[in-house]
């Protein structure tokens, strides 16, 4: 991707959206979500967070995420049914409405993880029981696992924590019955994932995936899948080296911004944050477009059009919006 394209498109991003005629709007972290008695409409817009703040707005990295997420749902509906109706614009999904399960289901083929809730933190401290299966004693970071687990974590909580299997039956989150197909399904969405991946020359090493129940009983897919943010890839062809020389596996690193906050600001406690520098956010819109592109090995879609007026006509010209 040329650089000079997206500084071209520097102030051409999606940092909110006023969709209102849409239904109950919802605000996450990325997402705008607008929500009917049977319908969700979820927008990606180009923030980036950290620190529970918005640091910048990333040109391109909305199209990224959706199209990354529609293109992964596409090729795994054969496993498992998605919410997925219509993609009208590339920033836009429209999906059918589900009661959410309120699990999030964590996908792991590594021990690995830098915060709190992740695997590798957790058998450093002594942890040994994961996903329904023992680790040995003496693993080093990043090993592979003997096989792919599945360890839960909340979700609609303020912190994430993890969670058992017996937690998610006794707290009537799900059923045993609902817990059994969801977990199945995740792992062999993964597995699948996975593969794929390795073809395109990356590793799919964890992933974590939502899933909903239509009013019939129905579950589905929801939200987003494999994405650059709701996953970790590494670069497959350097993994073994660098684990053999006792390094980090490569990977395209997002890192960059957020450690240039905390090295510039508190970013915690200051009201008023600087602005990112140009270079970076430029860098890190080239590294989703560039993980885009590996992800998928196809070429980037570029669409150039102004991002909210694009949206607006395409909403209107499926129908969404009133002409």
């Amino acid at each position: 991707m040329n650089k000079d394209i997206i500084a071209q498109n520097i102030s051409n991003v999606l940092t909110e959206t006023n969709f209102f005629e849409l239904g109950e709007k919802k605000i996450g972290k990325v997402h705008d979500s607008y929500f009917t008695d049977d319908r969700v409409i979820l927008i990606t817009t180009d923030r980036q967070s950290a620190f529970d703040r918005v640091l910048a707005s990333i040109p391109f990295k909305g199209q990224v995420l959706n199209l990354v997420s529609a293109w992964w749902f596409e090729k795994t509906k054969h496993i498992v049914p998605n919410f997925i109706q219509s993609v009208p614009d590339p920033n836009v999904v429209v999906g059918q409405k589900t009661e959410v399960f309120p699990v999030e289901f964590v996908s792991r083929s590594f021990l690995t993880g830098t915060t709190s809730t992740s695997i590798w933190k957790n058998y450093e401290a002594g942890q040994r029981e994961f996903g329904g299966i023992t680790l040995p004693d003496g693993l080093k970071k990043n090993a592979a696992l003997p096989k792919t687990i599945i360890t839960p974590s909340t979700k609609f909580e303020e912190h994430d924590r993890n969670i058992t299997v017996d937690d998610i039956i006794n707290e009537k989150m799900m059923t045993q019955e609902q817990w059994d197909y969801v977990s199945s399904k995740a792992i062999e969405v993964f597995t699948y994932a996975q593969k794929i991946a390795k073809n395109h020359g990356l590793i799919l090493v964890d992933t974590k995936y939502e899933f909903g129940k239509l009013p019939d009983g129905t579950i589905l897919l929801i939200d987003e899948i494999n994405t650059p943010d709701s996953s970790r890839y590494w670069l497959a062809g350097s993994y073994e080296d660098r684990i053999a020389q006792g390094e980090e596996p490569e990977n395209i690193d997002k890192e960059f911004l957020r450690l240039w906050y905390a090295d510039n600001c508190d970013p915690y406690k200051d009201k008023n944050l600087p602005k990112a520098p140009d270079e970076l956010v430029i860098e890190l819109s080239s590294r989703y477009i560039q993980l885009y592109e590996m992800i998928t090995g196809e070429k980037f879609p570029l669409n150039t059009e102004p991002v909210v007026e694009r949206i607006f006509n395409n909403l209107q010209k499926s129908g969404f919006l009133v002409q």
